[in-house]
């Protein structure tokens, strides 16, 4: 059912600063920040050759992100991206296997501009897992 790997994105406190040690330090192609409202985060995308890393920032006090940083200061691993063909046919596959969706069930828009969901990290050893439709 998944694909390929998307995107493993990671918390930080510093945007900016993240930004810099991936573009200076490791030489990586980074995108601008994009704020992302409803999803209460700014993003910048670093770009790999097989995939990506999304740093996460919050945006706003209400931010999951801002509660994440809360617990872990230094930032860390937030979740994994993994593709589907059919975020539907997914989903619904996922939930007869015992797995947990979270928020409503229905699919938002991510920030690459196509339907998202998130499962429940304790039905995946203790990572939050995002699957996107490509």
């Amino acid at each position: 059912m998944i694909g390929r790997l998307n995107h493993i994105a990671i918390a930080v406190p510093d945007l900016a600063a993240a930004a810099a040690l991936y573009r200076d330090t490791l030489g990586a192609k980074v995108s601008a920040p994009a704020d992302l409202p409803e999803h209460g985060v700014t993003t910048v995308f670093v770009e790999l050759e097989n995939s990506k890393i999304e740093l996460l920032h919050p945006l706003g006090e209400n931010s999951t992100i801002a509660k994440y940083l809360e617990r872990s200061p230094d930032g860390g691993t937030h979740h994994i991206c993994f593709e589907v063909a059919d975020i539907i046919a997914a989903r619904d596959q996922l939930r007869a296997e015992g797995a947990r969706v979270l928020g409503d069930g229905e699919p938002r828009i991510g920030a690459h501009g196509k339907p998202v969901l998130f499962l429940h990290p304790k039905d995946f050893c203790g990572t939050l897992i995002e699957i996107e439709q490509v």
